[in-house]
């Protein structure tokens, strides 16, 4: 009963005239830019950050949550049209819901993605709302040494969610955390890697990386493209056209049941997120299908499940967020460094020392989730115009965005400059074929671990031990040790099996 009243007290908050005008104003725009290919949340919340400064901290939070759910809703739309992710979350939509298009039931197919995505936003929010308190309230145990372990954890699940090779995310890794430790030693005063250069003693700013990694690599990458995206947009999206019919329905309310709950379980996993949850999805409603093999050629339970699967786990990681102060995806440790910036620091303490902004961001989901159910049926076709925008416009306006951002901060053309650079830096990494999520979720974790590391050897008298007598200590150092160590195991055990074989 007590979560219910503490819903309905951030229900208030939220509906306040200046915050429900920020809840809707990003709602729009995460729609706008999932639908857009290859902006995507994370590029887009790091050039906003400069801007929610200037917002008080839950109608900063308000907006850059709804950027983020907003354009998991959005991403599907290129995705079905174009097959074209206009999110990265939104891959798995190409593989069911292009053929639906083609097959000329793309109605259909943009009313279930929009219904799905509803769906596991709400039931979400009201599982946050109950989970929430008990989840902040076991993570007031949480200590220096407890802490460590789950940083470290939360390091080896982030190395695994990268594309490509493992060891290619464990060089992202360790670079991010050697950018975490730029700046001046807060126990010895020592200056590192500043290099004789006052801009640096503070660190690097997270927005100021964020907005290089994520905005000016993807003008670079924007200005390689020569195609243009023009879809079809003679195709019929009436109302009428977007409803499923009683057999849709049929086939499609298990998978989203199932894609709610294991998009919630995945959410909270630090280094999880929706990508993750969406081809998870994915591969279980096609082994559970009875027909497998419609899958990739427009299953529609294969794209309701991973639907519901990425909004749900969109919305519950941000439970590790704010009950621990631990990101569990890029967008989400941007959206931390968001928080950083307003003075407010997440983790066990939030929901009681903030509790306005804790219930305020989890009530927002309700009425997010109303407000995208309604954007995103009635004016699909309006949204789909978006699609028309050419590579040579976005680029120089994202760069515009990412120099103003970056200036804005502390009014420093160091900081621009970081940016450029930062930039062009992150192009060369993402055209090797380096990921750069884990490099933000490292940077934004070391800091994390190198404080309660060291907090952790002074109470244990400069001895690690405490860390594997500690009993939740040990646990996540285990799971740490094995998400390391079995997929390693796993392709040594099949070369031996070929080997053996041949």
């Amino acid at each position: 009963m007590d979560s219910i009243a503490n819903l309905l007290s951030g229900l208030w908050i939220v509906l306040q005239p200046d915050n429900l005008a920020i809840a809707f104003v990003g709602a729009v725009l995460g729609t706008a830019i999932g639908i857009l290919p290859g902006l995507g949340p994370t590029a887009t919340i790091s050039l906003l950050l400069p801007v929610s400064i200037m917002l008080d901290p839950t109608a900063a939070v308000i907006l850059l949550a709804g950027i983020y759910y907003g354009s998991l809703y959005g991403g599907s739309t290129a995705s079905i049209l174009l097959r074209v992710p206009g999110e990265a979350a939104s891959v798995v939509s190409c593989f069911d819901g292009y053929p639906m298009a083609q097959s000329g039931r793309a109605g259909v197919a943009l009313g279930i993605t929009a219904f799905a995505s509803f769906f596991a936003g709400i039931v979400v929010t009201f599982a946050i709302a109950l989970v929430g308190p008990t989840f902040a309230s076991a993570a007031l145990v949480f200590g220096p040494v407890e802490k460590t372990a789950l940083v470290v954890f939360g390091l080896t699940l982030a190395a695994n969610i990268g594309e490509g090779p493992r060891i290619r995310a464990w060089v992202m890794v360790a670079l991010g955390l050697l950018l975490s430790t730029v700046g001046v030693d807060l126990v010895s005063g020592e200056e590192r890697f500043t290099f004789g250069v006052p801009s640096l003693r503070d660190g690097l700013h997270v927005a100021v990386l964020a907005m290089g990694m994520f905005g000016v690599s993807e003008v670079l990458l924007l200005a390689e493209r020569k195609r243009d995206f023009t879809p079809a947009l003679s195709t019929s999206y009436n109302l009428r056209d977007l409803m499923p019919d009683r057999e849709d329905w049929r086939k499609s309310s298990m998978p989203m049941a199932r894609g709610t709950v294991l998009g919630f379980v995945l959410g909270l996993l630090p280094g999880g997120g929706a990508l993750i949850a969406s081809f998870a999805s994915y591969v279980m409603e096609k082994r559970l299908s009875k027909h497998p093999e419609s899958f990739g050629k427009g299953a529609i339970e294969g794209l309701a499940g991973p639907e519901s699967a990425n909004n749900a786990a969109a919305q519950s990681s941000f439970i590790p967020l704010l009950c621990l102060g631990i990101p569990a995806n890029a967008v989400i440790g941007v959206i931390m460094g968001g928080l950083l910036m307003q003075g407010v620091v997440p983790g066990p303490r939030l929901m009681f020392d903030h509790p306005e902004l804790f219930w305020g961001v989890i009530a927002s989901m309700l009425i997010g989730n109303a407000m995208l159910i309604i954007l995103n049926v009635p004016l699909i076709r309006v949204f789909v115009l978006l699609l028309r925008i050419p590579p040579a416009m976005m680029a120089p306006a994202i760069l515009i965005f990412c120099v103003i951002g970056a200036f804005s901060i502390s009014n420093s053309m160091f900081d621009v400059g970081i940016v450029i650079i930062c930039g062009f830096l992150s192009y060369g990494l993402r055209k090797s074929g380096f990921d750069l999520a884990p490099l933000l979720l490292a940077f934004l974790l070391g800091t994390l671990l190198e404080q309660n590391l060291r907090q952790g050897l002074i109470l244990g008298f400069g001895s690690p031990v405490l860390f594997v007598t500690s009993p939740i200590s040990l646990v996540f150092l285990v799971i740490a040790a094995l998400t390391m160590t079995l997929p390693v195991l796993g392709r040594l055990l099949a070369t031996r099996t070929g080997n053996a074989a041949s």
